[in-house]
């Protein structure tokens, strides 16, 4: 099965707020976007990933990762990652109404193509399923099938929403950069441990991050 990657982006200038106590406020949109743009490059490249649409309105990482590769959609709805992420998935099945969809968060700095392609993998297994986060309350990765939708439900405690939904959770080990996402300063110093892409791995060394010297 081949699948459509739906990666949402806010504005790169209110993106990672949490990470205040590592990045300085003109730091943090570009740390944002470096880790978009690790996200995405890491996502074109998996064999289980036909094509990865970006729902933003931010002009510079529209223009950024579709330099990469992605198509960018714009966020018509402006209600919310939720509604976002439902309105880019309804426009890649308006061009292609058989696509296999999922959503990934972008702030996957560590994503290795591999690991996605064998969450996707087991993915397929299921009508509508989910890998929760590092920390095994949020979500990274949200997959349906074709012809069914895929109903987010992101946020706080989107784990516990997820399975409520109906979808099915996947208990998969050594997929840690597909779960590794970036709130926070532990946060990005764990995926810098997992060695991120070279976007980030660049921001994180100017900030003097220990292990942000490549990757």
């Amino acid at each position: 099965m081949q699948w459509t990657v739906v990666v949402p982006l806010k504005a790169l200038a209110r993106a990672k707020s949490r990470l205040s106590d590592t990045a300085a406020e003109g730091v943090r949109p570009g740390l944002a976007l470096a880790f978009a743009q690790d996200t995405v490059t890491a996502t074109l490249a998996c064999a289980a990933v036909r094509d990865v649409a970006v729902v933003t309105d931010d002009p510079l990482a529209g223009r950024e990762l579709a330099t990469l590769g992605a198509r960018i959609v714009t966020d018509e709805p402006a209600g919310g990652l939720n509604a976002a992420l439902a309105h880019a998935a309804a426009a890649v099945r308006h061009s292609r109404p058989g696509a296999a969809v999922a959503a990934l968060n972008a702030d996957l700095p560590a994503l290795r193509a591999p690991e996605l392609a064998r969450v996707l993998g087991a993915a397929a297994e299921f009508p509508r399923a989910f890998l929760p986060d590092a920390a095994g309350i949020g979500t990274t990765l949200l997959a349906a099938a074709p012809g069914l939708e895929l109903l987010p439900a992101f946020g706080v405690d989107s784990r516990m929403r997820h399975l409520a939904s109906g979808a099915v959770e996947l208990a998969l080990d050594e997929v840690d950069s597909v779960r590794q996402d970036v709130d926070t300063g532990d946060d990005l110093r764990a995926a810098l441990a997992l060695g991120t892409g070279p976007h980030t791995a660049a921001v994180a060394a100017r900030l003097l991050i220990p292990g942000g010297h490549g990757g």
